[in-house]
């Protein structure tokens, strides 16, 4: 789904464990996601808005509207994570969708999915 990152290019890459696949990094606004082989964080430049396992999620969004960019929800089961709402650029659409994937046959299987294609 992506390239190899150095933890030191954002932030929110530094939450990422030496035991974790970096499956995604996205850039949106006004945060970056992150996608592992075990859970998803949100960050700006300045904090970690979000860094939980997949299984915490409850819900996920993703709305594509012509002419703006999309817009991703993630929203986590428990009220104490605070939602998160991102507007995508189209150029992302492609590793969103990809990461989605993911999520979704972890969130439906209840276990953790296939990192092969």
């Amino acid at each position: 789904m992506s390239e190899p990152i150095d933890p030191t290019d954002h932030p929110v890459l530094r939450a990422v464990k030496p035991d974790e696949r970096v499956l995604a990094h996205i850039p949106a606004s006004p945060a970056h996601v992150v996608v592992t082989d075990r859970r998803i964080a949100v960050g700006t430049d300045e904090r970690l808005e979000l860094d939980m396992e997949i299984a915490a999620l409850r819900r996920i969004q993703f709305d594509i509207e012509r002419d703006r960019p999309a817009t991703l929800v993630l929203v986590p089961e428990h009220p104490s994570h605070e939602p998160q709402v991102l507007a995508i650029p189209p150029d992302q659409y492609r590793a969103v969708g990809e990461a989605l994937a993911f999520i979704g046959l972890q969130l439906y299987a209840g276990q953790p999915a296939s990192l092969d294609h």
